[in-house]
């Protein structure tokens, strides 16, 4: 069965903080929310849906449960019709940590809530403290018991690149949410947007941002991580739009209309090449001549690859060699779940 998200965006409006990295008008392509206009983004979705699809509405923006009470009641109200007709599944949204407490839980367990998403982004307070995120970690350590208390899905997202981040805080954080009782998680590498205070922070030397190859490398440790832990993440990197890629909106940082595929190829080519010297070290005669058939999951095919063939082409430079491996398959593999890596030599 297909999942479908319909997406309401409702920028700022629960949010008094200002992130360094935040441009919620630009994240989200909008600059102001229309309460009126939430009917007709929902009708409009699903009338392209197609049948036998699991459809669910997200209410994103980052901070849905700090908007004022009355709107989110009637938003939920709103959605409750849908759910009630059975043209909608199950609702979601994401907010702060800070904005979780049990009277709120209990406001959306009453009106169908299944997940909340917090924006957890770092569990290392000085990083918090430096990006002006407004909560200490403990504060996400207690609104995910919460959630999890609730009988909700919990997804935890965080940031990659962040000021006064480095890959062993990023490391920490992810292990931190799996700890927490993650059901699933965002990574998103951080870009530069204009008219942010990061901009200001990267012009002046205060921050250096991540370019987008660093970012891939630095992310797929943290994949790595919730890979092990059986935490699937179901996003990599802010969605594509206009906004998003225009010059006249990113001023730098890990902008790349490919990063999810990136950071996923570059923890490929980790367990490829963990494999392959392992069946190596063991395979007993000569590789004269051989190949090297390398088996990933169903649907890895393409990161396995790696972008432009970049993985093949590293890993035929390690592993071909004149009376050695010859050349070098990737497969797929219907036994293989996550980043899971199976050699045959043959």
């Amino acid at each position: 069965m297909r999942h479908i998200n319909i997406p309401v965006f409702i920028p700022h409006l629960g949010c008094p903080n200002n992130c360094v990295f935040c441009n919620q008008r630009t994240i989200s392509g909008t600059s102001e929310f229309r309460e009126e206009d939430v009917r007709g983004i929902i009708d409009s979705a699903l009338s392209t849906v197609p049948e036998d699809s699991k459809v669910e509405i997200a209410f994103f923006g980052g901070s849905f449960t700090g908007i004022d009470r009355a709107l989110m009641v009637r938003l939920l109200e709103l959605a409750d019709e849908y759910i009630d007709s059975g043209r909608v599944d199950t609702l979601r949204c994401s907010t702060r940590p800070d904005y979780i407490d049990d009277e709120i839980l209990s406001i959306l367990a009453a009106h169908h809530m299944t997940t909340v998403e917090l924006g957890i982004q770092s569990t290392v307070d000085c990083v918090l403290a430096a990006s002006r995120r407004g909560h200490t970690a403990e504060i996400s350590r207690r609104a995910c018991r919460a959630v999890k208390a609730a009988g909700m899905n919990l997804v935890g997202q965080m940031m990659t690149g962040l000021p006064g981040a480095d890959e062993e805080s990023e490391v920490r954080t992810a292990r931190d949410i799996c700890d927490m009782g993650a059901d699933a998680a965002r990574v998103y590498p951080t870009v530069v947007f204009r008219g942010t205070e990061l901009e200001a922070m990267a012009s002046d030397g205060r921050y250096s941002p991540l370019d987008w190859h660093t970012a891939a490398e630095r992310t797929a440790s943290v994949l790595d991580v919730f890979d092990r832990a059986g935490v699937p993440v179901i996003r990599v990197g802010l969605c594509a739009s206009e906004g998003l890629v225009s010059p006249d909106s990113v001023a730098g940082g890990a902008n790349h209309p490919a990063m999810g595929e990136l950071a996923m190829g570059a923890l490929f080519y980790r367990r490829e090449t963990e494999a392959a010297d392992a069946a190596l070290a063991s395979y007993g005669g000569s590789t004269d001549g051989k190949t090297m058939k390398i088996f990933v999951r169903r649907g890895g095919l393409s990161a396995a690859v790696g972008q432009k063939r970049c993985n093949i082409c590293r890993l035929e430079e390690k592993y071909c060699r004149p009376g050695g491996i010859n050349r070098i398959l990737v497969l797929e593999s219907c036994d293989l779940l996550g980043y899971n890596i199976k050699i045959n030599i043959c």
